[in-house]
């Protein structure tokens, strides 16, 4: 299956990067390399990009993509909370730019032997990198009951979650659950019909909770953005795209903490925990995708980018 994603608020990510023709960018999901591609078509033959991604197809897809550019771009197998070693081994200390467009990429859904999508019948799998060994299918089937309850509450924001963790335990109880479909219809009989007539898709929610906790997304996305500010040059800037609340709480609260890290209490006049700022907040509010672009592309429709630019003080 061909390699395909339509990248998301592209002229605002590209806007907001700034690139600089000699900089060093970097992009943490590459994907598809749509925004690389826009990225390396502004740097000239002194710049420098590094494309990162877990997922082999991903690697395989931007590596055509980008052959044209090949004399300034490198590609990396690995997951973007390596990026500082990963770069650190090439001899990058600093960069001018970073993006990240997090969530899972249309290829991934529409491949239905990946196991994302609620919409097929197909292995419980939801891999961002199928070299890990652990899938969907053990935590369906190896996790307790509270701790099934505890993803789909906190992950997938769910208010059946409780009364799906259930359902999930006494399924597996005949049987081993092996498939999304057998999931999703597991899913239904958890969730009223009509609150299921009301809303969207039933798995939605439980999906995405299964999704988080396999790969680690929110801890990763949490883990890696002090390190990967820390890494922008003077003026640099970090692009980061999110897909949901609880991804954007963390870019918003993060970029923040980043930019007024002072925890004195409010009443002393003066500073003295020492903790200086590291930048600012570029986007008070997110850039949202136009009317036009959530037509032409019906997944940008929960799409926000935060941005967030590098100072360096003495």
């Amino acid at each position: 299956m061909e390699f395909k994603h339509k990248s998301v608020l592209l002229e605002e990510t590209i806007d907001g990067l700034r690139v600089k023709p000699d900089g060093i960018y970097v992009d943490g999901t590459l994907g598809g390399a749509g925004h690389a591609s826009e990225v390396c078509q502004r740097l000239s033959a002194k710049g420098r990009f590094i494309g990162i991604d877990q997922d082999q197809d991903a690697i395989i897809a931007a590596s055509e993509r980008l052959a044209a550019y090949e004399d300034r771009v490198t590609i990396i197998r690995s997951n973007y909370c390596y990026m500082v070693n990963e770069l650190r081994e090439r001899g990058i200390r600093h960069v001018d730019g970073i993006l990240l467009d997090l969530g899972v990429s249309s290829y991934q859904l529409d491949n239905e032997e990946r196991g994302f999508t609620y919409r097929v019948d197909a292995p419980l799998d939801m891999r961002m990198d199928q070299r890990q060994d652990r899938t969907a299918a053990d935590i369906v089937n190896g996790y307790e009951e509270r701790e099934l309850y505890r993803i789909i509450r906190d992950y997938g924001e769910d208010k059946f979650a409780k009364n799906i963790a259930k359902h999930i335990v006494a399924a597996r109880k005949k049987a081993p659950i092996r498939t999304t479909g057998e999931l999703t219809e597991i899913i239904r009989q958890s969730i009223p019909m009509r609150v299921q007539a009301a809303g969207g898709h039933p798995a939605k929610r439980t999906f995405q909770a299964i999704r988080i906790e396999l790969n680690r997304e929110l801890d990763v996305l949490r883990d890696s953005l002090d390190g990967m500010i820390d890494l922008l040059n003077d003026d640099g800037r970090i692009c980061i795209i999110t897909f949901h609340s609880l991804e954007d709480r963390i870019v918003k609260t993060i970029f923040r903490k980043n930019e007024n890290p002072c925890t004195c209490p409010p009443d002393f006049p003066v500073c003295v925990c020492g903790k200086k700022s590291k930048g600012k907040v570029i986007t008070r509010k997110p850039i949202l995708p136009s009317e036009t672009e959530m037509e032409t592309n019906p997944r940008s429709k929960s799409a926000k980018l935060r941005i967030f630019e590098r100072r360096v003080t003495e």
